[in-house]
């Protein structure tokens, strides 16, 4: 069987840098980056300007797209420049490519706003005993961002959508944690919604390996914390995927 040929933008960032470490062997790598990335074919441009990336995407199986602009700290200029233009040209010139699947590095920050009040509320602020009953925010709970960056990643959620249905194209929506350098929670939240970097990668091969009948979702991605509040099972239904670290050995 062929190699799988895939093109990831953004893989000088953090996610990127562990799949290339955990998966770079098992599969053709071709970056689209503003800077270099040594050992991988690159294609230097902004993913702001369609008609300077549409080149990086010939002969590609799967988009695997992780380049943004992070967090409610970026400008408005820079989020809707990198997050809503950017996403749409990626998807864009995929499909005038002829990509197959796309899988799109969307984050929790879409529904982090509820972590307003409680019972949210008590578990990213640790506060366990305050807690009543609960349950998991599923794929299907009403979106309810944080800020302005996790509204734009509804924005291209729901763009994946329109490229499912309009394009016949396999789009793959992941809600990631929080994932650090540290690969460690680092602050009481992060004990409810951190992804260590073995956890991403895995549940990214699962995408990529996903079967064709996989044409438009959405799926959390945290490792398996005792406090996450972001349901796990759906993933593990659709793609047999389940995280095998947790944040509480690190207690």
């Amino acid at each position: 069987m062929a190699v799988r040929r895939l093109l990831v933008t953004g893989l000088s960032g953090l996610i990127g840098g562990a799949l290339r470490k955990h998966l770079g062997d098992r599969y053709t790598l071709r970056a689209l980056n503003r800077r270099p990335v040594d050992g991988v074919e690159c294609h230097q441009a902004d993913l702001g300007d369609l008609g300077a990336i549409q080149s990086a995407f010939k002969d590609v199986d799967t988009v695997v797209h992780l380049g943004a602009a992070a967090g409610d700290r970026q400008t408005p200029e820079d989020l809707l420049r990198s997050n809503v233009m950017g996403t749409y040209n990626v998807f864009e010139a995929a499909k005038r490519a002829g990509v197959k699947r796309v899988i799109f590095a969307s984050s929790g920050a879409t529904v982090s706003g509820a972590e307003r009040e409680p019972p949210l509320s008590h578990i990213v602020n640790g506060r366990y005993d305050e807690l009543g009953s609960w349950s998991p925010l599923t794929h299907e709970a009403p979106l309810r961002p944080g800020g302005l960056y996790g509204a734009t990643k509804i924005w291209g959620e729901a763009l994946a959508r329109v490229y499912a249905d309009s394009h016949g194209m396999s789009m793959i929506c992941l809600r990631i944690g929080r994932v650090r350098a540290e690969d460690r929670p680092m602050a009481p939240r992060e004990f409810s919604v951190w992804c260590s970097q073995r956890d991403i990668v895995r549940m990214l091969e699962a995408c990529i390996e996903a079967p064709p009948s996989v044409r438009f979702d959405v799926f959390y991605v945290v490792s398996a914390n005792r406090w996450s509040y972001r349901d796990l099972e759906h993933a593990r239904a659709v793609l047999g995927w389940t995280p095998v670290d947790r944040a509480e050995d690190f207690r």
